[in-house]
């Protein structure tokens, strides 16, 4: 790398897993960096909330500061590793607005205010990055964008949270409860303190917004996605799922559909599913993520890494730090936001999905053809029909799949069975996916 070449100061917004495994490798791989961005990129600044607190690696105290404007006013690059909505919202409008390019890793503040800061970023001739946003060290993000750009997608499904993964998996493999396996997973560092962010599936439906968004080329806020977490799993469920050759898996689906009226639209829902072993997503374990994406063109591409931890998810920030280096440092930008199609967002009702259904029910005759009764009423087929029954409690647990209808029409059949007369409970729903 010549002496001679361009460089770039660099802000560091937050210190925190992520930033200071971003500020090592910086340092560590500052050559080979330079080299690949044709652009030398030093740290001139790390904003952070305490100057004192501890930190995974050393950073020079110099570099240091509480002040945003002192941190981001005059540098090149900014990259925004807070989290949240604010103040993080503000910091990157405050560099955008300057011409400065932004790369971040804050998938709410996309899902939230991502039409914004794209606006910002193309008025201000800035580049706007986020492949850290989903799926840590997956290169989704750039796939969708730029490998795919001529592609038409059908579909994105899956699995974007890590801590959720890990969970779920624990439970699989252990038998433990959904509350020994979030234990474990907090005592293991996958868990925050409060994981109600990841377990209700908030943090998975940011990312399916993001996903969607770029998938069909249309704004799709967090709002629009439909979300369900992962609290009311048991450790029955998963043992019913290991019967039938299944796993259960939190998933992020975003996909075309097209009405009876022939609109064309967008679904985007995230909710825990049953996925059969024979399905790529089925296998993947822990922490990790993985995202399958379904074109006309190219098929079924799949997508796997580490989802989560500060090297897998510095090493996305760093491809994108090379990138904006790059134009900083010769002209060019980064794709812009791509929302031509304007698809509308559809109820999540219209999905087709198929239920899989656990209801106790009284142990007489005729309780089989009252339920099968409630399932027609709304035009929704039986697959498969399997009783069990327990002589202590004189009751029969009935496990009902169904073939692939409305959602709308799976849960009115799950409401009216809750109302039914021969149904002491439904026990537990969950739909299967991935078929």
């Amino acid at each position: 790398m010549s002496e001679t070449s361009p460089v770039l100061d660099v802000a560091v917004l937050g210190a925190g897993t992520v930033g200071s495994q971003v500020i090592r490798i910086l340092g560590e791989q500052a050559e080979e960096l330079a080299a690949r961005s044709g652009a030398r990129m030093r740290v001139a600044s790390v904003l952070v909330r305490r100057l004192d607190a501890p930190r995974d690696v050393t950073i020079d105290p110099a570099l240091l500061t509480t002040d945003p404007a002192q941190a981001i006013d005059g540098r090149d690059i900014v990259v925004e590793l807070i989290g949240g909505i604010e103040p993080a919202r503000t910091y990157v409008r405050r560099a955008l607005d300057q011409g400065i390019s932004v790369v971040t890793g804050n998938k709410a503040l996309l899902a939230a205010h991502g039409p914004e800061l794209y606006e910002a970023a193309a008025a201000n001739g800035a580049d706007l990055y986020y492949e850290a946003a989903v799926a840590g060290a997956v290169p989704v993000v750039y796939g969708l964008r730029e490998s795919l750009a001529g592609d038409r997608i059908t579909q994105v499904m899956g699995i974007v949270n890590g801590t959720t993964n890990f969970i779920l998996d624990a439970m699989n493999s252990t038998g433990a409860s959904y509350e020994q396996a979030l234990e474990q997973a907090q005592k293991l560092g996958f868990a925050e303190a409060d994981p109600t962010a990841d377990v209700e599936g908030f943090d998975a439906a940011a990312k399916c917004a993001i996903l969607a968004s770029l998938a069909f080329h249309t704004r799709v806020g967090i709002e629009d996605v439909a979300v369900e977490g992962i609290t009311s799993i048991t450790a029955d469920d998963m043992a019913q799922a290991r019967e039938t050759g299944q796993v259960i898996k939190l998933l992020a689906i975003a996909e075309r559909h097209v009405t009876a009226e022939g609109t064309e639209g967008i679904i985007a829902r995230v909710h825990p599913a049953l996925i059969g072993a024979d399905n790529p997503l089925s296998t993947v374990s822990g922490a990790f993520n993985a995202v399958a994406i379904d074109g006309e063109a190219a098929g079924r591409l799949m997508f796997y890494g580490q989802g989560a931890g500060g090297a897998p998810t510095a090493s996305a920030v760093l491809s994108d730090l090379v990138a904006a280096a790059h134009h900083r440092a010769y002209g060019g930008h980064a794709p812009r936001e791509s929302v031509y199609a304007q698809l509308p967002i559809l109820e999540p009702g219209l999905a087709h999905t198929r239920y899989h259904m656990r209801i106790e029910v009284e142990d007489r005759v005729g309780v089989l053809a009252e339920v099968a009764g409630v399932c027609a009423r709304y035009g929704v087929s039986i697959q498969s029909v399997n009783q069990r029954y327990d002589s202590a409690d004189a009751c029969t647990t009935i496990t009902l799949v169904t073939h692939s209808g409305k959602e709308s029409d799976l849960r009115a059949v799950v409401n009216d069975l809750k109302c039914c007369d021969a149904v002491r409970q439904v026990i537990s729903t969950l739909r299967v996916e991935g078929e």
